[in-house]
């Protein structure tokens, strides 16, 4: 459990689940989807199959909810891209459009590449998103990640291309800028 002031990261726990499935599947096309890689299509999830997967959610390492005063407002995570290589990529996603533009996705985000570097012998964290949601890019940039690659038009949403874009940081980078932390 993580900790900036209001924001809260924790691992997902059982009494998490009706309010997360309500957030991610609630809605046909939620607000949240249009910026989280629109271009998979959004599937509807029955809260009984959610459930199936609950030993997937609960108490996991990897995957955690997002608070801010008590009120769970997205999830964080990370996912091996190459294990053996410790090439390590993490995400989050704010469901709620009233805590867009916050900070929170920055605090949320300065957490858990702490949370990473501390915990793991890592070299490197980074996440992928999209150039048509901005504010990712935007935050990458204010914690000191650099873009790595642009994958020009490979994004194809509402009949226009878009960039695929990875941001990374280096271990190196972390420890030698403290304001980031």
């Amino acid at each position: 459990m993580y900790r900036d002031k209001e924001l809260l990261i924790r691992p997902i726990l059982e009494y998490d689940l009706p309010e997360l499935w309500r957030l991610q599947y609630s809605e046909e096309l939620p607000e949240w989807k249009k910026w989280d890689a629109p271009y998979f299509e959004h599937e509807h999830v029955t809260y009984e199959d959610y459930l199936k997967k609950k030993e997937t959610l609960v108490n996991q390492d990897d995957r955690w909810v997002i608070e801010v005063s008590g009120e769970i407002i997205g999830t964080a995570g990370y996912y091996w891209e190459h294990k053996p290589s410790n090439w390590l990529e993490m995400g989050i996603v704010i469901y709620k459009p009233t805590s867009w533009s916050g900070g929170y996705g920055t605090r949320a985000i300065r957490i858990l590449i702490n949370h990473l570097f501390t915990t793991m012998p890592l070299v490197r964290v980074g996440y992928t998103t999209w150039s048509g949601n901005e504010r990712m890019f935007k935050v990458g940039e204010k914690l000191g990640m650099t873009m790595e690659a642009r994958l020009r038009k490979c994004r194809y949403y509402n009949g226009e291309y878009y960039d695929s874009i990875r941001m990374g940081l280096l271990r190196e980078e972390w420890e030698s800028n403290p304001q980031y932390k």
